[in-house]
C-alpha cells in the first residue's frame, strides 16, 4: 500500500486537508471524492497507478478531517473550494481532474466555469444529478424550512468493526480488508466510546436550490478540453440512471469531447470495485 501524507491548507476561511501520495516534482493529479466520502477513499485506486504521480486528494468541506461550515453547504461552494485549491497548488498550469460521484459532478461545472484552469477531467459516476421539475420547488422549499429546525445528527456505531460491515453492506463488492483499512478514516471515535462518522450531519440535509439541469448542462457546454466519464456496469436507481436513453443523449451531448466508458463487474463505487481498470483508464486517458 502507497503511503500517503496528510497536510491542511486554509481555504476560504476554513481549514481544509489534503491528502498528498507520491513526490512533489511528479506530474500533478487531483482527486475529489463524493459525498459522505473522503479523501482516503483513493487509496486502492492510487496503489493501482503505474506511472509516478504526485496524486492530491482534499477532503471537502465538512468531510473527513476538514472543517464544517457553519453557513452550511451549497453547490456553489464546492466549485469556489475547488478553485481555491488549485489555485494554491496548481497555480501555473491547467490540472489533470479526477471526481468520484459529488466530486465528479462538481467539476464537470467547474470545468465549464473555469475551463483554462483544467487540462483534462475524468468523471467517474458523476454526471449531473436528478431531474427535477420546477413545479417540485415549492415542496422542496418547505422540507428545507422543517430541516432547519432540527438538529441534524448521525447514529452512532459500537466499534470500528461495525462500521466496516456498514461499508460491506453499502457496497457488497467491498473486501474486509478494503473495509477494515477505510473504516477509521471513515469514522472518528466520540464521546460515548462508540464512533461517528467524519461528516457533518447537516450534508444529510437538502440543498436550499434544487438541480437546474439545464443550468449545468449550460455549463458543460463551455468545457474546452477532452472530458472522460467512466460508469459501472450496475444500474442503481439514482441520478442519471433514471432518464430515458434520450434523456441520458442530452446528457451525453452537452459536453463538446466527450468519451464515455463503462468499466464491468462494478458499480457505483468502482474505484474500490474495479481500481486496477479504473486506474488503467485513466492514465490512458491523461498519456
Amino acid at each position: 500500500m502507497k503511503a500517503s501524507r496528510s497536510h491542511f491548507l486554509a481555504l476560504r476561511g476554513l481549514g481544509a486537508h489534503v491528502r498528498e501520495w507520491g513526490e512533489p516534482g511528479a506530474p500533478k493529479l487531483f482527486l475529489l471524492h463524493g459525498w459522505m466520502d473522503v479523501s482516503a477513499s483513493f487509496q486502492f485506486l492510487v496503489d493501482a497507478l503505474q506511472a509516478s504521480w504526485h496524486v492530491i486528494a482534499p477532503d471537502w468541506r465538512g468531510f473527513g478531517l476538514s472543517d464544517w461550515s457553519a453557513a452550511g453547504y451549497e453547490f456553489p461552494d464546492y466549485f469556489a473550494d475547488l478553485d481555491a485549491l488549485l489555485d494554491r497548488l496548481c497555480p501555473d498550469e491547467p490540472a489533470r481532474v479526477v471526481g468520484h460521484s459529488m466530486g465528479g459532478n462538481a467539476l464537470m461545472s467547474y470545468a465549464g466555469i473555469r475551463p483554462a484552469r483544467v487540462a483534462r477531467v475524468v468523471s467517474l459516476e458523476g454526471f449531473g444529478g436528478h431531474r427535477y421539475p420546477p413545479q417540485r420547488a415549492p415542496r422542496h422549499l418547505a422540507r428545507w424550512l422543517d430541516q432547519q429546525r432540527e438538529a441534524a445528527a448521525f447514529r452512532p456505531y459500537a466499534s470500528l468493526d461495525e462500521v466496516a460491515l456498514r461499508l460491506r453492506r453499502n457496497n457488497p463488492r467491498l473486501s474486509e480488508a478494503q473495509a477494515a483499512f477505510l473504516a477509521p478514516h471513515w469514522a472518528r471515535p466520540d464521546a460515548a466510546g462508540g464512533f461517528v462518522l467524519r461528516a457533518d450531519p447537516r450534508h444529510k440535509q437538502l440543498h436550499a436550490q434544487q438541480t437546474r439541469l439545464d443550468e449545468v448542462f449550460a455549463c458543460w457546454q463551455q468545457i474546452t478540453c477532452p472530458v472522460l466519464w467512466v460508469m459501472g456496469s450496475d444500474p442503481a436507481k439514482q441520478g442519471f440512471r433514471l432518464d430515458t436513453p434520450e434523456q441520458f443523449s442530452e446528457r451525453c451531448e452537452a459536453v463538446p469531447n466527450l468519451q464515455l466508458k463503462t468499466l464491468a463487474e462494478c458499480g457505483h463505487m468502482l474505484h474500490h470495485d474495479q481500481p486496477s481498470n479504473s486506474a488503467a483508464l485513466i492514465e490512458a486517458f491523461f498519456a
